[in-house]
């Protein structure tokens, strides 16, 4: 089946890896196009952590909001961290969608 596929960029800590993985699954199988994070900083990935990585990851993340018809904010407990509330914010500002792993 070819369609018209939505295109959804998760947001959320990533001290929620299990979660991203599962939520990308899913929502992929439900027929979206999904990005995901390219690390998990709060999960093991020490990278994250070097001069400059993570700044150049937040806004590279701000750039697959840009791609992104909607995003899904991974909200474990209802956590929402300083960076997720800033690309929920900057999707606001862009008009994309907003989902929820959890309600709000």
């Amino acid at each position: 089946m070819v369609s018209k596929y939505i295109v959804v960029t998760l947001c959320g800590s990533t001290r929620f890896k299990e979660q991203f993985i599962e939520a990308q699954k899913r929502l992929t199988l439900a027929g979206n196009i999904v990005i995901s994070v390219g690390l998990f900083g709060h999960s093991g990935d020490d990278e994250v952590w070097t001069e400059g990585t993570k700044e150049m990851l937040d806004d590279m993340h701000k750039r697959k909001i840009d791609m992104a018809d909607e995003i899904y904010v991974i909200n474990v407990g209802g956590y929402i961290g300083s960076s997720t509330r800033s690309e929920i914010e900057y999707a606001k500002s862009q008009g994309k969608v907003i989902k929820y792993l959890e309600e709000v």
